[in-house]
């Protein structure tokens, strides 16, 4: 019922989807009502396709899955990383870390 639920009613911003949401026409009324703040714009839109608050919430929920597909790939990453084997199509070029050797004994020292 009021523009201002997406900003807990602490704020006149609005919505940059309710502007520029597809379809939508912006017309600016004038005069502006005594109410409106003197350095913001009254507008009026119509002909929207969607309603602004329908398309923020299809945003946001992408933004959501967007971000648990990069976490979920994240730690698949890490794991195949952290493994001893390479096994998960990271190629080693044939790099063979150093070997223990049996000839090396450790001695005790003597002060």
């Amino acid at each position: 019922e009021t523009d201002l639920i997406l900003t807990f009613n602490i704020s006149m911003h609005r919505s940059w989807w309710m502007e520029n949401g597809p379809g939508c026409t912006v017309t600016s009324v004038t005069p502006a009502p005594d109410w409106a703040p003197e350095d913001h714009r009254y507008i009026t839109v119509s002909g929207c396709f969607l309603e602004y608050q329908y398309i923020e919430v299809a945003h946001s929920s992408l933004q959501i899955f967007l971000a648990l597909a990069g976490f979920i790939y994240a730690c698949y990453v890490v794991k195949c990383i952290t493994e001893e084997e390479d096994s998960c199509g990271f190629d080693s070029y044939g790099y063979q870390g150093p070997q223990k050797t049996s000839h090396l004994q450790l001695q005790p020292m003597y002060m």
